[in-house]
């Protein structure tokens, strides 16, 4: 893959200009939809079974509030 210096600086030109001149409401809804789309930070970072201890353990202390 070769790609020209000044076709690369204009993609990156681009794309700033094009986020910096969007309305503040829609990059703080993009912001939003990324952050809600990543996985638990103890799934992504660990696996599946902390995540899995950690929901259980979350469930049954709210029961236990009840």
């Amino acid at each position: 893959m070769n790609v020209n210096t000044n076709d690369y600086v204009k993609y990156l030109t681009e794309t700033l200009l094009g986020y910096l001149e969007a309305p503040k409401e829609d990059r703080k809804k993009r912001k939003r939809e990324r952050k809600m789309a990543k996985d638990p930070f103890l799934y992504r970072w660990f696996g599946i079974v902390p995540y899995y201890y950690y929901r259980s353990f979350k469930q049954k202390r709210k029961k236990g509030n009840r």
